[in-house]
């Protein structure tokens, strides 16, 4: 179950940062941004092959699965080339078919690992989670690349943060509703003793007050900051914002594994 959760985390990763790269505009970021980021993606998607071909045998239909993560790996490397030949327009057409593969498998991968849950509630729930980890990890990249072209305008790295806050809010309230049905009947409880009994208190502290609280409070300290502005100290705080959204939502996944709704 352990590895079935990681390689789903690589899934949801990599379908927030596809997807938030997407939203960024070419005509205010340069073209780099995209290239490199692109590779980016290509290594988690070939790290996920890996994993499942080596450990193929905890993944139903690993076969489907390693071919068509290669294929989103080899995707993702024509993207950084359509980006290396200033090809805006196939490079982000890619970028979005690649969002689309990785969104599609941490939703098969989701559909087996969530217990007696709906399709409608498993694609939320990658949808949300791997929204609030995109906005996150791709604000703290772009910032990083304020480095490189510090003449870029400060209005793309203002819409992530944006994206940020409004992620971890919606991520908050599915969670939430998912608390409050959860502890609301004991059966579900019993039920999920597996993931949640152990470290129930610590688990949920963590995943609340770093990848709820915490970060809301990160996105809010970005967002002052920028008004200086000082993307360097910005990109700060945003390294911190990550591991805060990493630890927050591999938490969640390890609470939610057994339990009907996500936490």
């Amino acid at each position: 179950m352990l590895w079935l959760i990681l390689v789903q985390f690589l899934y949801r990763l990599a379908f927030g940062l596809g997807m938030t790269m997407g939203l960024t505009s070419a005509k205010l970021v340069t073209s780099g941004f995209f290239r490199v980021h692109l590779w980016v993606l290509l290594g988690l998607n070939t790290f996920g092959a890996a994993v499942i071909y080596l450990l193929r045998l905890n993944f139903p239909n690993w076969q489907v699965m390693a071919a068509a993560t290669a294929l989103t790996a080899f995707l993702s490397y024509v993207g950084a080339v359509c980006w290396l030949y200033e090809q805006a327009k196939a490079g982000r057409i890619l970028i979005w078919f690649v969002t689309a593969l990785n969104f599609g498998l941490a939703l098969s991968l989701e559909n087996q690992i969530g217990p007696n849950r709906t399709v409608w509630l498993n694609a939320l729930e990658v949808l949300t989670s791997g929204s609030v980890i995109g906005f996150t990890f791709c604000a703290m990249l772009l910032g990083h690349w304020y480095l490189n072209t510090p003449t870029m305008q400060m209005l793309p790295l203002q819409r992530l943060v944006q994206g940020m806050m409004a992620s971890t809010l919606v991520r908050a309230a599915l969670c939430a509703f998912g608390f409050i049905l959860v502890f609301r009947n004991p059966e579900l409880l019993q039920a999920g003793a597996t993931s949640v009994g152990k470290f129930a208190s610590a688990g949920l502290a963590l995943r609340w007050l770093s990848g709820i609280v915490g970060l809301l409070v990160l996105a809010v300290m970005t967002w002052e900051t920028l008004k200086i502005p000082n993307t360097q100290s910005a990109t700060g705080i945003l390294y911190v914002g990550v591991i805060c959204v990493f630890l927050g939502e591999l938490t969640s996944q390890l609470l939610s594994a057994s339990l009907p709704y996500p936490l």
